[in-house]
């Protein structure tokens, strides 16, 4: 019988982890924003560190997702719910290291955390099935992915808020009490069922095999690399929003910065439902244009500088703190903002047929491997997004000029998957 408490247990414990893996992130990042304000670093090493950093968290899904797809499989899901957390929270504590033994114990700790979601990632998926009846399963899998959302955007705007505000050791202090909450509500959970008779040779050869087999066939290898160009993109723009944000935009703080990619996933999300309401499954006709729009709007945000768009509308409401010192709390930028809300809607227009098309088209048999190598593709993206943000810093290219080259790669991308079997239905 399926245990009635472990789906809301699931819910609430998803949403506080994916919480607490931006919220840790934004706690990271932010001090490398606090510490270029300061004049302690220069705007080339804030933005080196951040690409580093933010592509941290990606590299276990890579390295590691065979392994996590085989304990997932052979083990109780509960038990990699739970451990998941708990490899979050030893991370947590190494990143607390760095406030008295150096900055640089927030690399190890934030690549554990990265470790714990890992393993976390397959099981909130794969237990599915398992705690609740077939009928069920498509509401829950987008209610996981709704709470998903939104965490990713309270927890960056979450943790901005607390790292401009607080001490860092309050914040790794909060960050910790939210992997715990998340961790103990796991231990609660009723234990689902392991197969002792799956072995790891052979989890792994199924991975590797299915994964081949996607990239052979005419259709789905191209549907995939039109996936992951969707994450490179956003990867890349968000690498990218610290810098800007500062050196361009000319934001306040953290908490601002955090902002711009709450305006981005906006218009993601209004591009989702739109895509989900005019177009049919396996229609892929529009892809390409959706894909030259989203170029487009890259080169739309790359013009905000040399415009001067960025002052369009600036508002700033100031406040006086009790020594009688003026800070920044509001900065309104409406012509940014429209911006990214179109980037977001064309970026949502282009993914949302590719995904679909996806599940739709691929094996029913085999749709859980098929997820795999999707997320292991679209991680892939995302570390090779933080590539092309690096190789910018170092060319001497500006924030802006990264969304020229970004829009740039989008534009090779589309112009390569013009091939009639990918976007004939």
């Amino acid at each position: 019988m399926k245990s009635s408490r472990n789906y809301p247990l699931l819910l609430l414990s998803q949403f506080l982890g994916a919480f607490g893996d931006n919220a840790i992130l934004a706690v990271i990042v932010g001090q490398l924003t606090l510490l270029a304000k300061a004049g302690q670093i220069t705007s080339e090493e804030l933005r080196t560190r951040s690409t580093i950093y933010t592509s941290i968290l990606f590299l276990p899904y890579i390295l590691l997702a065979p392994l996590a797809g085989f304990l997932n499989d052979r083990y109780a899901k509960t038990s990699w719910l739970a451990g998941g957390n708990l490899l979050k929270l030893l991370g947590t504590a190494v990143c607390a290291l760095s406030i008295g033994f150096g900055y640089i114990w927030q690399a190890p700790g934030y690549f554990i955390v990265g470790i714990g979601s890992a393993f976390y990632g397959p099981a909130k998926y794969g237990i599915l099935p398992e705690i609740l009846p077939r009928e069920r399963l498509v509401k829950a899998n987008g209610m996981v992915e709704l709470l998903t959302l939104l965490a990713i955007l309270t927890g960056a705007i979450g943790g901005a808020v607390i790292v401009d505000r607080l001490p860092v050791g309050a914040c790794y202090a909060i960050v910790g009490a939210i992997f715990s909450t998340s961790f103990l509500l796991n231990l609660v959970m009723t234990r689902t069922p392991s197969d002792p008779a799956i072995r790891l040779r052979q989890s792994v050869g199924e991975f590797f095999g299915h994964f081949g087999g996607m990239f052979r066939g005419p259709r789905l290898g191209k549907i995939l690399i039109g996936t992951a160009l969707f994450w490179v993109c956003g990867a890349a723009m968000k690498i990218n929003f610290q810098a800007w944000g500062l050196d361009v935009l000319k934001l306040p703080n953290n908490t601002q910065i955090a902002l711009l990619g709450l305006w981005l996933s906006v218009g993601v999300m209004a591009g989702s439902l739109a895509a989900g309401k005019f177009y049919h499954v396996s229609d892929l006709r529009h892809a390409r244009p959706y894909g030259f729009l989203l170029a487009g709007t890259l080169l739309a945000v790359f013009a905000v500088e040399p415009l001067g768009f960025q002052e369009f509308g600036r508002q700033a409401i100031e406040s006086t703190q009790a020594n009688g010192a003026k800070s920044v709390t509001l900065v309104i930028l409406p012509a940014v903002m429209a911006l990214l809300v179109g980037a977001g809607i064309a970026a949502g227009l282009f993914l949302i047929p590719l995904n679909a098309a996806l599940q739709s088209e691929s094996d029913p048999n085999k749709l859980g491997k098929t997820i795999a190598v999707q997320n292991f593709c679209d991680n892939v993206g995302m570390i090779l997004a933080g590539g092309l943000v690096f190789a910018c810093v170092k060319l001497g290219l500006s924030a802006s000029q990264v969304f020229l080259a970004l829009a740039g790669l989008v534009v090779a991308v589309v112009l390569w998957l013009r091939i009639p079997k990918l976007i004939a239905h």
